[in-house]
């Protein structure tokens, strides 16, 4: 069998050689750039199964390489960035031009010893994307079902996702209309620094509200509420109202926020008959149980189909294991979104 080809792009020779070493350790074919415009020129010479791709690189950053790779060579690629909360914006671009997942650049031989099986996992889970799925344009909904209906009585659209996600959110909130009755929550697996920079993208880029999650936020018709990182998004009853409260990882989830937390939580708290849950691409099963219990309890579930999913594991585990009503393309789960309750 071939080797698949790796391209690491990185300026800095100590990570050049890290990655270097433990791609070519693992089996893989390992080829380098030392910046941008070298990465480009490589990819016109050859193919490449995967490129890791970092962002702050002199001659041509990752994000003007990455869009020229998108446009003429349209490869996977693994951003590796030092994910602090200043390059968080910086890593979104990235993810919202093309990019499949991002990794922690190693900062020092102690940190590049803890990450060496994380990277490794990324690696093989960003070259199990299908081809077809590289660089997916944005999905905008026909104008023709953005109309309202007056006095829709509010539900709530609960909403999973992981690698292949940010862009799908971010399609969500910006066909939103503004007059949106319902409530949206959404929990996106991302680290404690990037979910606030997320929200507030997306905040600028949509009609409707959104906000990262808060203790005592409400849930409100036309707001999104992006799960905070490094806590789950549980729901208390206020009044006649529902609040997210956000809570500790007490039950050891390997992902914090927690897409089955916040569908368990909501099954024990909220109406399942006004509740849309829907379960978007990523790797793993985080959220199939809980969407198997909020459909036994009378939600409306829908998994994302094979054929639009960036990884079919997420949306794949909810509907083997019962869970979703439905199988939908993405496509026609935002057209659901629209048109929920009418």
């Amino acid at each position: 069998m071939m080797k698949k080809k790796i391209l690491v792009v990185d300026d800095s020779a100590v990570v050049r050689r890290y990655l270097i070493r433990l791609l070519t350790n693992a089996g893989y074919s390992v080829d380098f750039a030392k910046n941008g415009q070298e990465a480009i020129e490589k990819i016109n010479e050859k193919q490449y199964s995967l490129i890791t791709l970092d962002i702050e690189m002199p001659i041509l950053n990752g994000i003007e390489a990455l869009k020229i790779i998108m446009k003429e060579q349209p490869t996977r690629v693994l951003v590796v960035s030092s994910i602090i909360s200043d390059n968080a914006d910086l890593v979104l671009q990235m993810l919202n031009l093309g990019a499949i997942d991002y990794i922690p650049k190693p900062r020092s031989s102690i940190e590049i010893s803890k990450i060496s099986q994380l990277i490794l996992e990324k690696v093989r889970k960003v070259l199990s994307v299908p081809p077809r799925h590289i660089n997916k344009q944005l999905i905008t909904v026909d104008k023709s079902i953005l109309h309202i209906k007056k006095n829709i009585d509010m539900k709530f659209v609960l909403i999973g996702a992981s690698t292949g996600g940010p862009r799908l959110i971010e399609s969500i909130c910006k066909n939103l209309p503004a007059n949106y009755p319902h409530a949206v929550c959404i929990v996106q697996h991302m680290p404690v620094e990037f979910t606030k920079s997320f929200a507030q993208r997306l905040n600028t880029l949509s009609k409707v509200e959104v906000l990262e999650a808060k203790n005592g936020l409400e849930l409100k018709p036309s707001r999104v509420i992006i799960a905070k990182g490094g806590k789950h998004m549980h729901f208390r009853k206020k009044l006649n109202n529902y609040i997210v409260t956000l809570v500790s990882n007490f039950n050891n989830r390997f992902f914090v926020p927690s897409v089955d937390e916040m569908f368990f939580s909501a099954a024990e708290v909220i109406p399942s008959k006004n509740i849309l849950a829907i379960e978007l691409t990523g790797i793993g099963d985080d959220g199939a149980d809980g969407m198997v219990a909020l459909r036994k309890n009378g939600a409306y579930t829908i998994a994302e189909s094979e054929d639009s999913a960036v990884v079919y594991g997420m949306p794949k585990e909810a509907h083997e294991r019962g869970g979703a009503l439905k199988s939908l393309s993405f496509e026609k789960i935002l057209n659901e979104i629209i048109c929920y309750g009418q």
